[in-house]
């Protein structure tokens, strides 16, 4: 028998008397039947004569207890707590009868707080009084002797412990415990310590074991043994018997058997009458109305047929249910209307967004066809700009216009094929692609599909998305689009496919073939004001909680925020600017600082900090080496600052500022060009062995290449060169040859409407790009004069502050 727990002593019931007292360590008088010993009380463990056992014990008075026995004679009485639970027991929490006996050994355990301790039982002992309670427990105890058979064992009580004995052997087995426990009781005499052995080693609880071990005849105690050994034998049984039934029905038919009749219960209860059959043959015949076509038809009616042999819980009818649930979730044969009016057309169009009338003018013609052509394949359109122009909110005023569901997919990091295609059914946990389950979400045949930033597409081990997207994207052949999952043709024909992007150099070439572009440039000052007048500020105003008579932007304020605190093709910028001014004047209303708020150019400042850009470049600031160039990029037109400088030197050429090699390219090609017409610029011959020149272009963390830089490079060496300061009111674009002559370039809009942010007075741009200024606002070209380059030497005299010394003039062709 042992206790492991820390603590787990249980304390006596005796007798308290106040009148009586006693002397700890009394020593045993030979034949005394009585003295005082110290108590200790055990938690859920029984004492017993002749056994040794151990115990851990951690309580104050139980270690006081331990240590006053030692001292003395070891003796101390064991006896056990009548609730566990009690941490501190008295005389009353603690039954009466224990056993009485002698500490062997004691081991103080790691940490300090518990003893372990092994005894010896001696025999058993009742309390008769409470001689202390403090520093521990201390009481008068009797020995109660046994009774002695070493003569003869009278017929009854070898009637009893032959049972008893039988009954323990059928407990053993019955519980599979071994037949140790029965070898020990085997080789003692005394039917006493048989009954004693037999009690320490079932597991029972401990009020049965003190039953027994107040039990004084030993007839009786054999007796309530034999019955508690039944008693467990039976329970054992019943336990056996339970866990085998268990057993046996915890397999897979009689599981489903189980679910199967809990759930007919379930609908019996809720009135529903419909089963699996029930529900096969409905999907049978629900899929003859469906009007799909005939080779989907037959592998619909393949997979539900599969599924009705199957077992309605298995993971296969699962994969399979999943699939014809999608069969009948496409919009079979469900179109929106086609009815359109041009005007009404037009009209919201011109509501919801300002300018764009390249977008409008292309959309309201596919209106027109489609109002006389019904079997017309729309057309994929490729809407191409910088960022924050509206092309994407424009996709959905096309929808709203054309009475179409709207599906927008963003197509930005996309690196997996599946994403477009679907995952096939061989794996676990596939869906359809989500060109498909756009199509569930539209509820139509016809919606309009939206692929949001296709120039974001990505690739990689997974497949190749823009690849996937060929088949989607090409009218010829979008009527059979075949996904992965569904693994029969769907019919995309009648889909309007609009795609945005910010730049098309991203895009593979053969999947920008199958598009339409339309570019979608930046936003003019003006532009820009009535957007914000009409569209922004009205948002911003209602996402505040103010109104037109608390809160009011002047004209000038709104020019003041577009001119010096955005520099974008775009709106984002302004927008998040306007709901600046918004957050503070709601905060200086709540403060009630002020009733009403109203912006001007005047007060700006106080809402958004000072100026962050500097609009207008000084007209008459002329700087050596120094010119303007204009430079296109995915966010739209931007300024940029070519710098150049000459140094003592052996004519090597530095090149900073992360310029890429068709940037470097034309820089060299400016060089040659200025070596070859030196004499005629009044530039020192031999130039090229005294000075080592250095060109940089600021912003040197930006990448920059492209050949459009070429004349700014060129004339920023002249410049240098001939030290002649450059006008910085006038930029330049253009590529140039080895011999001057100034090349076409592209994005000339974009780097136009950039100079007018900036700005730029006068604008220099090659001259087979006159075309491009048709494209140019009436605005801008007020405001603006533009100049048109054939060679290098045009563009002298319009940037530099005088000609080279005795030459001549190079004559332009103006425009403006």
């Amino acid at each position: 028998m042992s206790e492991n727990n820390k603590d787990k002593e249980k304390g006596s019931g005796l007798q308290d008397d106040p009148g009586t007292s006693g002397v700890m360590g009394t020593e045993i008088r030979p034949g005394a039947r009585e003295w005082v010993i110290p108590v200790i009380p055990l938690r859920g463990l029984t004492a017993f004569p002749y056994l040794v056992f151990h115990f851990d014990i951690g309580r104050e008075k139980s270690i006081n207890a331990l240590e006053k026995a030692m001292i003395a004679n070891q003796m101390v009485f064991l006896v056990s707590q009548k609730n566990p639970e009690t941490e501190l027991p008295m005389t009353e929490d603690c039954y009466d009868i224990g056993c009485i006996s002698k500490i062997k050994q004691m081991l103080r355990l790691p940490g300090g707080d518990s003893i372990r301790v092994l005894v010896e039982g001696v025999s058993r002992g009742r309390a008769l009084q409470t001689v202390a309670e403090v520093p521990c427990l201390e009481a008068r105890i009797e020995e109660i002797p046994e009774e002695d058979f070493s003569e003869e064992i009278p017929p009854r009580v070898e009637a009893l412990l032959r049972m008893v004995m039988g009954s323990f052997n059928e407990y053993l087995e019955a519980g599979g415990k071994g037949t140790d426990a029965f070898s020990a009781v085997e080789l003692v005499d005394q039917p006493g310590r048989i009954a004693d052995i037999i009690t320490s080693n079932m597991d029972i609880k401990t009020e049965q074991k003190q039953k027994i071990l107040e039990a004084f005849p030993v007839e009786e105690r054999l007796s309530i043994l034999g019955d508690t050994i039944n008693k467990e034998i039976e329970i054992e049984k019943i336990e056996q018997d339970i866990n085998r039934k268990v057993r046996s029905k915890i397999n897979r038919n009689q599981k489903e058997f189980f679910l199967r009749e809990q759930l007919k219960t379930i609908k019996e209860e809720l009135g529903v009458e419909e089963d699996f059959d029930d529900e096969i043959a409905d999907w049978l015949k629900k899929l003859k109305k469906l009007g799909i076509p005939e080779k989907v038809e037959e592998k619909a009616e393949k997979e539900i047929k599969r599924l009705s042999k199957m077992q309605p819980g298995s993971a296969e009818a699962t994969v399979i249910r999943s699939y014809v649930e999608w069969v009948f979730d496409l919009p079979w044969n469900k179109y929106s209307s086609n009815e359109i009016d041009l005007k009404t057309a037009a009209k919201k169009l011109d509501e919801d967004h300002y300018g764009l009338g390249k977008v409008k003018d292309r959309i309201l013609e596919y209106f027109a066809v489609m109002s006389l052509a019904k079997d017309l394949k729309a057309p994929i359109l490729c809407l191409v700009g910088p960022p924050g122009v509206g092309k994407t909110s424009i996709a959905k005023s096309i929808a709203d216009a054309m009475g179409r569901s709207f599906v927008r997919l963003s197509l930005g990091g996309v690196r997996d094929e599946a994403e477009i295609r679907g995952h096939r059914r061989t794996y676990i946990g596939s869906i359809p692609g989500r060109i498909i389950n756009g199509m569930k979400e539209a509820k139509t045949m016809n919606p309009l599909f939206l692929f949001d930033e296709i120039d974001k597409l990505g690739n990689d081990f997974r497949g190749d998305p823009a690849s996937a997207l060929l088949e989607v994207l090409d009218p010829e052949q979008n009527k059979d689009f075949t996904d992965h999952y569904l693994e029969f043709p769907f019919d995309l024909s009648k889909v309007l496919f609009l795609t945005t992007a910010n730049n098309l150099d991203t895009i593979p070439r053969p999947l920008l073939d199958r598009m339409e572009v339309i570019q979608v440039p930046g936003y003019t000052e003006l532009e820009k004001v009535k957007i914000a007048e009409r569209h922004l500020i009205p948002k911003q105003r209602e996402l505040h909680g103010l109104t037109p008579e608390t809160f009011a932007m002047t004209g000038g304020a709104l020019k003041d925020i577009i001119s010096y605190y955005t520099r974008e093709s775009g709106v984002r910028t302004l927008e998040r600017n306007i709901g600046s001014v918004c957050r503070k004047a709601a905060r200086k209303i709540v403060e009630g600082r002020n009733k009403q708020v109203r912006v001007t150019s005047g007060n700006i400042e106080n809402f958004l900090g000072k100026k962050v850009y500097r609009y207008d470049i000084i007209e008459n600031e002329q700087l050596v080496g120094i010119t303007t160039g204009l430079a296109w990029t995915s966010v739209g037109g931007t300024t940029l600052s070519i710098e150049t400088m000459k140094v003592a030197g052996k004519g090597s050429v530095v090149l900073t500022g992360q310029l890429g090699d068709v940037m470097q390219e034309s820089a060299k090609a400016g060089i040659s060009y200025i070596r070859s017409i030196a004499e005629e610029l009044g530039i020192e011959k031999d130039f090229y062995n005294k000075y080592d020149i250095h060109l940089h272009v600021p912003e040197g963390a930006t990448p920059k290449d492209g050949p459009s830089a070429g004349v700014t490079m060129c004339v920023a060496m002249i410049s240098m060169l001939t030290g002649i300061p450059a006008r910085q009111s006038v930029a330049m674009t253009g590529e140039i040859t080895l011999r001057g002559k100034v090349l076409p370039v592209g994005g000339v809009r974009e780097k136009l409407l950039a100079a007018h942010r900036a700005g730029i007075t006068k604008a220099l741009i090659p001259a087979d790009n006159e075309a491009d200024l048709d494209e140019i606002p009436a605005e801008v070209k007020k405001k603006m004069e533009f100049v048109l380059l054939g060679h290098v030497k045009d563009a002298l005299p319009h940037v530099l502050a005088s000609m080279p010394t005795g030459k001549k003039k190079p004559g332009a062709k103006t425009g403006k």
